[in-house]
């Protein structure tokens, strides 16, 4: 049922259906570099696909379909963030992460320092270099001016760049923008550099 409780006609649920099975695993991806946690990455997968049923007439008109579903993916991360809910964990022992090509010492080192940004610059990071998507885009999945974002993924690098060098010798990358289209590798995915 849709959030004004009328179902979607066999033809918008076969259309939903369709785009959650092709869309599904870059989701979890993307959630899981946000999250850096394959079960609340599942979580986080999961209301974003609730959230799209419920608004599937609007995700339909939107010009691209893939920026309204990382829009609510991200708006979805940080508003967890936000209640703190996150910060739970039942144990101690890490869970089991998500399958990842050949893991390189500089894979690790941008995924662990990209852990250590505050989660707004972590999503500006993901939305503009993981998502690709443009500034516009960005600005409106963060609920922000375009200017904004520009400052934030300003500040953001910034951060990246001395989480990096705090990285074993062995493990730094030389530049920032080498390490950017790691950011994609890290779930084996390419990313296309843009400008900050």
């Amino acid at each position: 049922m849709t959030a004004k409780g009328q179902g979607m006609g066999t033809e918008e649920d076969r259309d939903f259906c369709e785009y959650v099975m092709a869309r599904q695993e870059p989701l979890r991806r993307s959630a899981f570099l946000l999250c850096r946690d394959v079960h609340q990455a599942d979580d986080l997968v999961q209301t974003t696909i609730t959230k799209l049923y419920l608004n599937w007439h609007r995700a339909c008109r939107a010009n691209s379909l893939d920026a309204y579903a990382y829009t609510v993916l991200v708006r979805v991360f940080l508003d967890e963030q936000r209640r703190g809910w996150w910060k739970v964990r039942l144990t101690d022992r890490t869970p089991d992460r998500v399958a990842e090509p050949e893991d390189t010492a500089t894979r690790l080192s941008v995924r662990d320092a990209l852990a250590t940004l505050r989660p707004r610059h972590r999503a500006v990071l993901v939305l503009r270099y993981y998502q690709d998507l443009t500034i516009e885009q960005a600005a409106d999945a963060l609920r922000c001016s375009p200017g904004t974002i520009k400052s934030q993924t300003h500040r953001a690098l910034e951060a990246l760049r001395l989480a990096l060098a705090d990285a074993p010798e062995a493990a730094r990358a030389p530049e920032i923008t080498e390490t950017l289209p790691v950011l994609g590798q890290l779930v084996g995915v390419p990313v296309v550099q843009r400008g900050a």
